[in-house]
């Protein structure tokens, strides 16, 4: 989007200005409103609005926003549509105002943007298997290095976000239930005490190695789709 500042900013949730015609002013929203939820969504700094926007606002979805110390719902506001390698995203119509960058504001933004990055793999990857997104939208290593040398094309800020991000999905994911993940060995361990005796060590053995050859086959289909990608 147009919107997205491609520098490092302290976004509020206080709207600033709109785009022409945007939808949402339509629909009565203010400037100086402070959104508050998206769809029942809590949001607190800029980059949770613009991710619940994003995933939620293909459809019609309800605001909550403070104006003048009172609570106010604005019903069914339709953002724009934007598709992007085939998938719909809802685009914010709207500008916010920055916040000043003081000690507390950083602290509030690094919890708040943790936590909704956390979420927002948690929802990519439930997305995913009810099939919002599709193999293209998965990468391997390829990818991967590939998305990390055009972010750093961009900015240093751009190449340690998506630093972060990688690394805080890999431990995601490390901790899904699955054979051969670190998760998949803690369901074994609940199994073990709810049973008081542990699952026979070859029926784990043979758990994980059906997992873990599965997860290569997976690997290298994603690695085929990345290298025929490039060319």
């Amino acid at each position: 989007s147009a919107l997205i500042c491609a520098k490092p900013v302290l976004g509020s949730t206080v709207v600033a200005q709109f785009a022409d015609g945007a939808a949402s002013q339509e629909k009565g929203l203010e400037i100086d409103d402070e959104i508050i939820k998206v769809d029942g969504h809590r949001v607190h700094i800029a980059d949770e609005l613009m991710y619940e926007i994003m995933r939620l606002g293909i459809e019609p979805v309800d605001l909550t926003v403070l104006r003048n110390g009172e609570t106010v719902v604005i019903e069914d506001v339709q953002f724009p549509i934007i598709s992007e390698s085939g998938t719909a995203f809802g685009d914010r119509d709207f500008l916010v105002y920055p916040e000043d960058v003081t000690a507390g504001t950083l602290v509030k933004h690094c919890f708040y943007r943790s936590g909704y990055t956390v979420r927002m793999i948690w929802e990519s990857l439930f997305d995913l298997v009810t099939g919002r997104y599709g193999i293209q939208a998965v990468s391997g290593p390829v990818g991967v290095t590939e998305a990390l040398t055009e972010a750093a094309q961009t900015s240093s800020f751009n190449f340690l976000y998506l630093v972060a991000v990688i690394t805080m999905n890999l431990g995601v994911v490390n901790l899904l239930p699955l054979p051969a993940l670190d998760g998949g060995r803690l369901v074994f361990l609940i199994i073990e005490g709810i049973r008081r005796k542990p699952v026979k060590p070859e029926i784990e053995g043979y758990v994980h190695f059906a997992g873990m050859a599965l997860l290569m086959l997976l690997m290298v289909i994603i690695c085929v789709k990345d290298v025929v990608g490039l060319f």
